[in-house]
């Protein structure tokens, strides 16, 4: 009762910004286009500010192929607005300094959006392979590791999805694939056919958890990700091919990596992995011995300009960092959160080649 309360009222709270957001763009591209702002104006616009919220309830509770379009649109439109909104805000600065034509502005905001919004949409659906080498001190063989994060299967990306990562990453023939969280995306319930394909994997395959599973429940995901052929590791150490691999569970909790890190017996003589969701605590993972930490979380702001916002949330942002010694690697995330946007980052299967 309390999560579907919390739901409720995230989703009004979103809603009430959303249509903030959409009356100062609908009120903007009218004003400069000369359209006339009657009740067809303000239906309109509601109808936009309800799409999102209204297409994430119906998801969640009734979803088949016309609501997956519906909500997929909707998301579309969620990244699309806050283009607008940010060209608008753009010429309202500029306007104070130069004189623009308001026609000739409107027109061009709506060019530079239409533009950008296709860029960013088809450049969501790209799913690149980027391939990194990094030193292990102690390792006896080279190693092939996938590295997966923030895959976020839901409405927008499906079973179908799931079976591009699948078959990209096999003919990669990695020795191991780890996943660091957020495998689910949480807008639509869960169904274990959705995942089957995880079982064609032909490595073995470690997870953690991310924000995402927390959200919609670790019972519920457990439920489903239980059935496919993944290890998920929940605040414990096992060993493959020679190496400790660490996995820690997302927490809401402030000290959470650290105090866990304290109760696991590693080996500072072995070659360490941890996989955990957050790109942080770098300096508790360095006190605990770990060689290297692979992580998500980031998207690396998915879209320009929220990468600038991110950055200041979270300084490892993306690729390859050291601290003292241990490494730590950022993926961009292989789905997204959201608009199906993505806009100065990429959609990355990541091909580590740890060397001995």
């Amino acid at each position: 009762m309390r999560t579907i309360i919390h739901y409720l009222m995230f989703v009004s709270l979103f809603f009430v910004g959303f249509l903030v957001l959409n009356y100062y763009v609908f009120f903007g591209m009218s004003f400069l286009l000369g359209f006339p702002m009657d009740n067809g104006f303000y239906i309109l616009m509601l109808i936009a500010a309800l799409s999102y919220p209204v297409s994430n309830i119906i998801e969640r509770t009734v979803s088949n192929n016309i609501t997956r379009i519906f909500y997929t649109v909707a998301s579309a439109w969620m990244g699309i607005s806050f283009y607008l909104l940010f060209f608008l805000i753009t010429y309202l600065v500029l306007s104070f300094f130069i004189t623009l034509p308001r026609e000739t502005a409107g027109i061009t905001i709506a060019i530079l959006t239409i533009i950008i919004s296709s860029y960013a949409i088809y450049n969501s659906y790209l799913l690149k392979i980027k391939e990194i080498e990094i030193p292990l001190k102690g390792l006896k063989d080279d190693l092939r590791v996938v590295h997966l994060s923030d895959i976020h299967i839901g409405s927008v990306r499906n079973s179908g999805y799931m079976e591009r990562i699948v078959t990209k990453t096999n003919k990669l023939n990695p020795d191991v694939v780890f996943i660091t969280g957020d495998m689910v995306d949480g807008s639509a319930r869960l169904h274990k056919h959705t995942f089957k394909a995880i079982n064609r994997f032909n490595t073995p395959v470690f997870f953690v958890t991310g924000n995402h599973e927390t959200y919609e429940g670790l019972d519920e995901v457990f439920r489903v990700l239980g059935s496919t052929k993944l290890k998920i590791l929940q605040n414990e150490l096992v060993e493959f091919k020679g190496i400790q691999v660490i996995g820690v569970e997302y927490s809401f909790g402030r000290g959470h990596l650290k105090k866990i890190l304290s109760q696991l017996k590693i080996d500072e003589d072995k070659p360490s992995i941890l996989l955990y969701h957050l790109p942080g605590e770098l300096e508790d993972a360095n006190e605990a011995g770990i060689d290297l930490q692979l992580s998500g979380h980031t998207h690396n702001g998915q879209m320009i300009p929220f990468n600038v916002l991110v950055k200041l949330m979270f300084p490892y942002m993306t690729g390859l960092y050291e601290y003292k010694g241990t490494k730590l690697y950022v993926s961009q995330g292989t789905g997204t959160w959201g608009p199906p946007m993505r806009l100065g980052s990429r959609c990355e299967i990541t091909l580590i080649t740890l060397k001995s």
